[in-house]
């Protein structure tokens, strides 16, 4: 049970907890069956719909933020300003749409057997396993990255392990560093019980119905599909589902914008860094590692590949989430938590580049709570020597300082380049596979993986070949 010996088990480990033999769909170079692989869950789209259903998860509303799009209008060019809705996926048990991403796979370990279910996540994701847990009877276990060194936990993680609690899990709290994953397969292999992972095409098939409903709701309501979709991007999951949903019901011609919060220049894993972030989740952090290697998650091949669906990638600043925050609350009455919130603050942005009569939906929020709040967030980034300015969130240097805008016309999402992510993930797929020939087949799969075509991805190798 030593360190290298656990590890040096994990493929092992990771195949009986799952219940998938990822070597099926390994081809002979870079590529795999990444379509086989989401279709082997067994499950279609009106099979995941009705098992959700029945935890009453779904069909969650669709509400138009008529003042918040009039405020982004105000300083709009002339005939600008899009309609702004969201998906409010609050209203789901247990706060989030990652209720979707939970139903599947708890429904699965249960239909097969497994005595309990276990998932490493510090968030969301942890209160919607343990809440589906209860309700289809299975033991529970959340292991939280949550301390520094000093045992100082993040407000809202510390939140989320109670969340967790109360829903009759047993929750592990970890030090950041590289013990969260050797915890999380010693207890896998030592319960037997399912590895209900952010990663899984189980977790990903679950969140297809939230883009599904989005085309079905807005057919209803407007007659049409929406023209954008914001979704708030961490490890690409909510994302990829959501657009696969979309794509399912149709709605090709949405364009799928990603959003992260902006940290560029914290470490995730540094121990003196980890309480100077203000977000959890939803930021650059996860975001532009995921985006460039998938697979550095805690199964063989992710079914969480953002790269093949997104149309653009955005950042947003912390002060300009937490400024949106409070707006949603004030204009609309609708006090929700940060992370749908990312993606508020990047659509009231984007709505002043679209006409007036475009569509943009925030596609999920989140609910909130004590440890969630603006003023608890504020507090404990003081307490971490971070400072609270009013100004203009473009010198927001994380880690530093948190700006919050003095006026709306400050909030401003900034572009990430796209071709050079997906030069990075090509790069990191040659990296990973230095022993391998590039195959027709693998020129195909980076593609498909990067949403480009053929002759984009010789451009690239060659490019990188000169390097």
């Amino acid at each position: 049970m030593s360190y290298s010996g656990v590890m040096s088990r994990k493929n092992e480990i990771m195949k009986k907890a799952v219940g998938i033999d990822y070597d099926k769909f390994e081809e002979k170079g870079i590529s795999f069956d990444y379509d086989e692989m989401m279709h082997r869950t067994g499950y279609n789209l009106q099979e995941i719909i009705e098992s959700q259903k029945e935890t009453s998860i779904g069909d969650t509303p669709i509400l138009e933020l008529k003042n918040i799009t009039k405020l982004a209008r105000k300083f709009a060019p002339k005939g600008k300003g899009a309609r702004i809705f969201v998906k409010d996926e609050a209203s789901n048990p247990s706060g989030s749409y990652k209720a979707r991403r939970a139903a599947t796979s708890v429904y699965h370990a249960k239909k097969n057997g497994y005595k309990g279910v276990i998932a490493a996540t510090s968030g969301n994701y942890g209160a919607a396993v343990a809440s589906q847990a209860a309700m289809l009877g299975l033991k529970c276990i959340i292991v939280q990255e949550c301390y520094d060194s000093r045992g100082v936990g993040q407000p809202e993680i510390v939140e989320k392990a109670r969340k967790c609690e109360a829903y009759g899990a047993e929750v592990l709290q970890l030090t950041v560093g590289p013990e969260l994953f050797y915890t999380f397969l010693k207890l896998l292999e030592e319960t037997g019980y399912f590895n209900a992972s952010l990663y899984t095409p189980f977790g990903i098939a679950g969140i297809e119905t939230l883009g599904y409903e989005i085309a079905m709701q807005f057919r209803e309501l407007e007659g049409r599909d929406p023209d954008v979709v914001v979704a708030t991007n961490a490890g690409g999951g909510n994302l990829t589902g959501t657009a696969r949903g979309l794509i399912k019901a149709g709605a090709e011609d949405a364009k799928v914008v990603g959003a992260s919060v902006n940290l560029k220049g914290l470490h995730m894993a540094s121990d003196t860094q980890f309480n100077k972030k203000s977000f959890t989740t939803g930021h650059t952090g996860f975001g532009i590692p995921f985006a460039t290697w998938p697979d550095r998650s805690d199964v063989p091949r992710s079914a969480a590949r953002p790269l093949r669906y997104m149309d653009r990638y955005v950042t947003v600043n912390q002060g300009e989430v937490f400024y949106m925050t409070e707006a949603l609350a004030q204009l609309e009455g609708i006090e929700r938590g940060p992370a749908g919130n990312t993606s508020l603050a990047a659509a009231f942005s984007l709505a002043q580049e679209l006409d007036e009569d475009k569509i943009i939906v925030v596609q999920e929020t989140e609910y909130t709570g004590a440890g969630k709040h603006i003023q608890p967030q504020l507090s404990f980034a003081k307490e971490n020597g971070v400072k609270i300015e009013i100004g203009d969130p473009s010198d927001e240097v994380p880690g530093e300082n948190i700006i919050l805008p003095k006026d709306p016309s400050y909030i401003k999402v900034k572009d990430l380049d796209l071709n050079k992510i997906r030069k990075s993930y090509i790069k990191n797929c040659i990296k990973n596979n230095q022993d391998v020939k590039i195959s027709d087949e693998d020129l195909e799969f980076l593609a498909k993986d990067t949403k480009t075509n053929v002759e984009f991805v010789r451009e690239i190798l060659l490019e990188l070949n000169n390097e």
